[in-house]
Order: C-alpha cells, then sequence, then structure tokens
C-alpha cells in the first residue's frame, strides 16, 4: 500500500467550466503550504482562478507556487500568520489589489492530542485562534469584497472533518474547530441572501503530512505494520480501506464554487467512506 502523500497531475484535477473561473477572479486559500490546502490552490489555479495562498510556511508555499505553474495556473503567494490580525488583514487587501476577489477557503489546521484535562491552554488558543478565529475574520473581510462583484456573488468553504460529525478521545480542541466551522458556514449562508453562500467539507483521514506523520509511531506502539495502522485503525471505521488523496478534497472545493453548486447553501460536503452514517 503506498501511503505517501501523492502528487498532483492534469487528470487528478476536476475542471469546470465556469465564467467566473478567470484569471480576474481572485480564489484566496489558507494553509496552501501542504496537504489539502496545497491540493486547493493547485485545483483552483489549474481552473484558471488567480488563486493567493496563505501559510507561515515561505518555502512550502513556494513549492505550492511552482507546482501550480507547472500546471499553467497562475498564483501568488503571500507568507502569513494567520494567527495576527494585522497580517490578515494586510493579505486581504494584497490579494483585492489582484482581482475581484470571489472564493475564500479556510483550510489551515494543526493537530494537538490530549484529554481536557491535560489540554495545554496555550495550545488551546492557538487552536482557536488559527482554526476559528481566523476563518471567521477572513470572511468577515472578503464578505465586502464579494459584495462589489458584478453580481454581488461569492462563496466561502470551510474545511471541516468528520469530527465535525462525531467525536473522539483526546481531540477536544479539533472537535470543537470542527463542528464550529460548520456553524460559521451556516452562519454566513442565514445572512447572505443567497449571493454570498458558505459550505463545509468533511473528510476522515486524507493523505497529507498531518495524518501521514502519525503512522510510523503508531505502527511501532502497536506493533503492528504500517498499513495496519491505515485500513485498522485510520479507516477502522471506513467502508472503503484507503485514505482520499488531497486532490480528491480540493475537487470537493472546486465543485462547491461553481455554478453547479448554487443550491449548496451552509450545506457539508460529507464524503467519508461512510464513517460517520453506516455503523
Amino acid at each position: 500500500m503506498d501511503i505517501k502523500e501523492p502528487l498532483i497531475s492534469k487528470k487528478d484535477i476536476l475542471f469546470i467550466d465556469d465564467d467566473n473561473f478567470n484569471p480576474r477572479t481572485v480564489c484566496i486559500v489558507t494553509g496552501a503550504g501542504t496537504g489539502i490546502g496545497r491540493a486547493v490552490a493547485i485545483a483552483a489555479a489549474a481552473n484558471k482562478l488567480l488563486t493567493v495562498g496563505l501559510d507561515i510556511n515561505e518555502d512550502e508555499g513556494k513549492k505550492t507556487v511552482k507546482m501550480a505553474e507547472g500546471l499553467d495556473g497562475r498564483m501568488v503567494f503571500i507568507k502569513t500568520d494567520l494567527t495576527s490580525d494585522s497580517q490578515v488583514e494586510r493579505a486581504v487587501k494584497e490579494a483585492s489589489g489582484l482581482g475581484s476577489i470571489r472564493y475564500l477557503a479556510n483550510i489551515a489546521g494543526i493537530q494537538h492530542i490530549d484529554s481536557v484535562e491535560n489540554f495545554p491552554m496555550e495550545k488551546y488558543d492557538l487552536m482557536l485562534n488559527l482554526m476559528l478565529r481566523a476563518p471567521f475574520y477572513l470572511s468577515k473581510l472578503s464578505i465586502p469584497h464579494m459584495k462589489k462583484n458584478g453580481d454581488g456573488t461569492g462563496v466561502i468553504a470551510n474545511m471541516s472533518s468528520v469530527h465535525g460529525h462525531i467525536t473522539t478521545m483526546n481531540k477536544p480542541v479539533y472537535n470543537i474547530t470542527k463542528f464550529a466551522l460548520r456553524a460559521l458556514s451556516q452562519s454566513i449562508s442565514a445572512e447572505g441572501g443567497g449571493k454570498i453562500r458558505s459550505f463545509s467539507v468533511s473528510t476522515g483521514f486524507v493523505r497529507t503530512p498531518l495524518a501521514l506523520n502519525q503512522i510510523p509511531a503508531q505502527a511501532a506502539q502497536r506493533g503492528i505494520s504500517q498499513e495496519e495502522v491505515v485500513t485498522d485503525v485510520m479507516m477502522a471505521k471506513s467502508r472503503i480501506k484507503e485514505m482520499m488523496t488531497p486532490v480528491e478534497v480540493a475537487n470537493l472545493f472546486i465543485f462547491g464554487f461553481s455554478r453547479h453548486s448554487k443550491y449548496l447553501i451552509g450545506g457539508d460536503l460529507l464524503f467519508d467512506g461512510g464513517m460517520v452514517l453506516t455503523y
């Protein structure tokens, strides 16, 4: 079993013919340095959107730009600490100067494993700031730009998780943020009048560095193979025993942004292999 983070090629990307998918339209993507954020940035750029990637990791962000350009996409990277209001404000201002902001993908996130009683509050604050406050603030700053578009429309997508539907032990803050991002999507949609849409995407384990880095340690700890960690531990509740690829998740964002999703207003795209609803 191949458990490495996969490469992204054109054949893997969902391409959609949409008048708003053009080089004058800005799509902001957070967490663009790795994993799902990188894949969304690449897929958006390949779909002719002027993609603005935000991440604190400048080296990896620049790699994403090269990958997007290798697929004939146009992408700009802005090094951004999403826990800094001033840097978030600067990033949105710079993005608005490049074109018309129409799409925002809030993806950046981290994980910390600990029980509620042992959870370090400084880590709690960091995760809430990065994974909930930043998406809220980016949405707050982006919506006025979306309303200025010719048709007054825009779409905000938030990366939730199966942990926005069900919870597991020792991931309390991750669980909290993922439930809350679904609520943010619904709140934006409630106010958007059908013109400013928002939706969330919920998946199980995806082949990203965040997930893959856990596998060797779990294999050693449990005395099983790395493949068994994936099939018997991570994917135990899934009917499909294979982790999603980042670009498969990215394609859900592209579909949700597109003209085909005008009724996706506050909804959640649950692509989890059956983890939540089949038991």
